[in-house]
């Protein structure tokens, strides 16, 4: 496939380092030569250096015949206009565009052929916000990543010691719960992946992925760890976009404060929110967390884009007794780095992000596609579409579809029912599949498991 990318930050870099492994024929465009210089010596891409909007740059870029434009530079102006003429004069197929300012969002009608021809919107605060409602929502989770329009769950713990399942073989998680369906789907051990079999042993410390109908989470997780209590009192750090957006979702359910710096940003979260308490100030001021009794919050959440006013406000937060902190850190270097030690969730927006584009990317009839482990894994939900000549899915049970090396079926979600996966479950059309790969570079090998013969049209 070729596709443009414009923009050569943190989410249009690790875009195009996905894709170009991936075989596609990959074009950066930005204004930046050094960032530019370096991309092209780590990947097999080609770079235009320009104003990412200009017609001539975007015919440079070759978007005469570019299958798809990944508008991701940090103006929404420049990528709505970029995304405005490859319409115009290049009559370009797919269009996505990172949009992040709400106002252009809550405009109905605005985004179409007859208007501005955007084909996919991302909004990376939205997804970011989306994410860590569903970790305040599971206590103890690592990560959560709803499929099917939430029917379906995967859900990322830590085994503890003391866990009802850790020490014991994975085939008793049945005996354990004989009316709960779930399926594990992934085991990290220090830092390897394990692919789960009936006799695997849980070890304390792992990290164990599962999968389950929504209403079966919190049963399967208490398997594996001692369950956490609901959070009530929550305290977010930085009244940005992305602490806006959280708090105005979560405020009917919980007691939250935002600490924010700028005083005209106070007065805007203060007319804007309904319950939540804004203080002005800095998250980092060791009296002021005293005073608001910073010990009885549940959880403290680094909102901020300064990752290391983030990571220094939550390990005073924790060290002053906040009972759990998530940090969102926008250097994917520095993720690894600190999640599991003071800083119990190191969140990535890139990540995040780049899950949402790589949905729209892939081949095949792929729905979304999830980073597990910080991109160590991928998690992939796929509709099989045809009939059983034209599919190497349909009409065939699991254990006779020849799936990529390191790659799993965990669940199929079929109408409204959610089936856990057996070696005898056989896949019907419609049904919405979710996969598990431990190696990405067969990604290419599930796509074509999911197209459509010809035959079938």
């Amino acid at each position: 496939m070729k596709i443009i990318i414009l923009g050569a930050g943190q989410v249009g870099g690790s875009l195009a380092e996905h894709l170009a492994s991936e075989a596609n024929d990959i074009t950066v465009v930005d204004t930046d030569g050094e960032r530019l210089r370096d991309l092209g010596d780590r990947l097999d891409i080609r770079t235009v250096q320009g104003r990412a909007s200009f017609p001539t740059v975007l015919r440079q870029a070759g978007a005469d015949d570019a299958d798809m434009l990944v508008a991701v530079t940090n103006s929404d102006e420049t990528n709505m206009v970029a995304c405005q003429v490859a319409h115009t004069l290049f009559h370009t197929p797919t269009k996505i565009a990172r949009v992040r300012e709400a106002a252009y969002l809550t405009r109905g009608g605005l985004f179409n052929n007859d208007a501005i021809p955007v084909d996919v919107l991302i909004s990376p605060e939205q997804v970011v916000t989306n994410y860590i409602k569903r970790l305040i929502e599971h206590p103890g989770a690592l990560q959560v990543i709803d499929f099917a329009e939430g029917k379906a769950q995967l859900v990322a713990v830590k085994a503890y010691y003391g866990g009802p399942l850790v020490g014991q073989q994975l085939r008793q998680l049945r005996e354990h719960m004989p009316n709960v369906e779930t399926r594990v789907a992934a085991i990290f051990r220090r830092d390897r992946p394990i692919l789960p079999q009936g006799d695997t042993v849980i070890e304390a410390d792992d990290e164990v992925f599962f999968i389950a109908a929504k209403a079966n989470i919190r049963a399967v997780m208490s398997e594996m760890r001692r369950l956490d209590e609901s959070y009530k009192r929550i305290v977010i750090a930085g009244g940005g976009q992305i602490g806006e957006r959280l708090a105005e979702a979560i405020e009917s359910r919980y007691q939250v404060k935002i600490i924010e710096m700028n005083p005209a940003r106070c007065r805007h979260l203060s007319d804007t929110l309904d319950s939540t308490v804004v203080l002005q100030g800095s998250a980092s001021d060791r009296d002021l967390l005293l005073e608001e009794n910073i010990a009885d919050a549940d959880i403290f959440l680094a909102l901020t884009n300064d990752d290391e006013a983030n990571i220094m406000s939550s390990l005073l937060a924790k060290r002053l007794g906040a009972k759990k902190v998530m940090t969102i850190i926008n250097n994917p270097a520095y993720v690894d780095l600190i999640q599991g030690g003071d800083i119990d969730i190191a969140i990535s927006p890139q990540l995040a992000t780049i899950g949402t584009l790589l949905a729209h990317v892939r081949r095949g009839d792929i729905v979304s596609v999830h980073s597990l482990r910080r991109g160590a894994a991928e998690a992939i939900e796929a509709i099989a579409h045809g009939d059983a000549k034209s599919s190497k899915v349909i009409g065939k049970a699991i254990e006779n579809i020849g799936l990529p090396p390191g790659t799993t079926i965990g669940a199929i979600i079929r109408d409204e029912e959610v089936i856990i996966a057996h070696d005898d479950t056989v896949i019907e059309t419609g049904d919405h599949v979710i996969l598990f790969l431990v190696d990405k570079k067969h990604i290419r090998d599930v796509e074509k498991l999911f197209h459509v013969g010809l035959s079938f049209f």
